[in-house]
């Protein structure tokens, strides 16, 4: 069994968090599907730009069938809809005893616990700025909020390690007894995120957009009621308040927290979420199956409508299918078409 961390995923969130972990002089193996990327880390480093600060770390990285023995460190860093065949991956890799930790979007975690075996499975809430420009190259845009967490919401020694291992990535990261509300609160941001990403407009701006905002609202409260059917108490982060979006939160409140998320989305270098990045640059599947889909579903079997997820989800389907362009006249029509 080796000591070093396996970090499966070298994008924008492994990447960035592998290069800090292996400047703190942890031994660090990168693993990644793009040859292309992983063949300029080795030759050149892995280059962190952007204004939180610039430099280039040396640490090696391989392709996943390259990978060779046990790791009682995983991170997991991968796509959200990638999970379940990068488990499968990674399973002869698994030390007894190890963990995996889930550092992606969406609830992975029991995907994860499929594969390998729910105990084996760490919670990890990550809302840090990170885009992936370049092979060798990503940029860290900005800070944000980093959360660890057991999912029966014990505090054991295996999270008390990881959580003293990620305060060398951002000292502010903490430890939780619930971190399932704040993949729940993530899930209601997220989804705001894919309604921003309908647009080519900034995080920001699209959260600003006073013509705009009564849709959203309406996509975060139909997450947040989900939530509370599942009896689940989703947790704040970032400017994000669920209980503004919560049944029975004011229009006040939301208004709000729109205004804290936009002040905190103007702070970062990244202007545009992943989920726009994935649509308009990179043209690729988002993730939006991996988290929104399972909220419509959960909803569906609660008997809870979610009637504008839906619709987010189909008109996402349509940008990545190449037929509807981006422009704010989508969130427009999703206001109309429900």
């Amino acid at each position: 069994m080796s000591d070093t961390i396996l970090i499966w995923g070298a994008g924008a969130i492994g990447g960035t968090i592998g290069a800090y972990l292996a400047r703190a002089g942890h031994d660090v193996l990168l693993v990644d599907s793009a040859a292309e990327h992983v063949a300029a880390i080795n030759s050149y480093g892995l280059l962190i730009d952007g204004p939180i600060e610039t430099f280039t770390q040396q640490v090696k990285a391989v392709t996943p069938g390259d990978v060779a023995g046990r790791f009682s460190r995983i991170m997991l860093c991968v796509k959200a809809h990638h999970t379940e065949g990068a488990a499968r991956q990674l399973a002869p890799h698994l030390a007894p005893g190890g963990y995996v930790a889930s550092f992606q979007n969406g609830l992975n975690e029991f995907v994860i616990g499929k594969v390998l075996g729910i105990e084996n499975v760490v919670g990890a809430f990550i809302n840090f700025g990170a885009d992936y420009i370049d092979p060798g190259r990503i940029l860290f845009g900005g800070r944000g909020a980093v959360v660890l967490g057991e999912l029966d919401g014990a505090i054991t020694p295996r999270l008390s390690g990881l959580h003293a291992l990620m305060t060398e990535f951002d000292p502010a990261a903490v430890m939780t007894d619930n971190i399932l509300g704040y993949l729940w609160g993530k899930l209601g941001y997220g989804a705001l995120l894919f309604a921003t990403a309908l647009t080519d407009d900034s995080i920001a701006d699209a959260l600003d957009g006073r013509t705009c905002r009564a849709v959203l609202t309406r996509v975060g409260r139909e997450v947040m009621a989900v939530a509370a059917a599942k009896r689940i108490v989703p947790q704040g982060f970032n400017g994000f308040d669920p209980a503004a979006f919560a049944p029975g939160g004011t229009a006040a409140a939301v208004d709000a927290s729109m205004d804290a998320m936009v002040a905190h989305n103007r702070k970062s270098a990244k202007t545009h979420s992943g989920i726009w990045r994935d649509l308009a640059i990179r043209k690729r599947k988002t993730e939006v199956d991996a988290q929104v889909g399972p909220v419509v579903a959960e909803g569906a079997a609660l008997g809870v409508p979610t009637p504008v997820n839906a619709r987010m989800v189909a008109m996402i389907h349509e940008i990545e299918d190449g037929i509807r362009p981006l422009s704010r006249a989508n969130l427009a029509e999703l206001a109309a078409a429900v």
